[in-house]
């Protein structure tokens, strides 16, 4: 098992920034590759940015290309996933998930493991 700990979402004026951590510990041994996706009520889960072991590979949605960056630290244990989001715009409102796997991929149906979330809200 792999428990992920999502922090750092909160409310911010548009054009703002957030950075969000993930905390994973357990056996991440079994992941490759850890994620970041955001859900509002009644939409489906949309996967935001990838990053995978052994070269670092990352992977982004078009709509946060540019604005968004994800990153991971690697200690003893736990391995820790950010997600630094600028330039934040209303639409980015959203639960942020964290969630681990072994195949890269921005679709949900990827990761095993999933956070419970935090929230982020953008006011215009």
């Amino acid at each position: 098992q792999v428990q992920l700990v999502e922090s750092g979402g909160g409310s911010v004026q548009a054009g703002g920034s957030l950075r969000l951590s993930c905390a994973a510990s357990g056996y991440t041994y079994t992941t490759r590759c850890m994620g970041w996706f955001r859900q509002t009520p009644g939409k489906e889960r949309e996967g935001v940015a990838t990053i995978c072991t052994g070269g670092g590979r990352t992977y982004y949605a078009d709509s946060v290309k540019g604005r968004f960056t994800i990153s991971q630290d690697n200690a003893e244990n736990t391995v820790t996933v950010y997600l630094q989001m600028n330039s934040l715009k209303p639409e980015d409102t959203a639960m942020y998930h964290c969630a681990a796997g072994w195949y890269v991929s921005l679709s949900p149906d990827e990761y095993t493991y999933w956070g419970q979330g935090t929230q982020v809200t953008v006011s215009s």
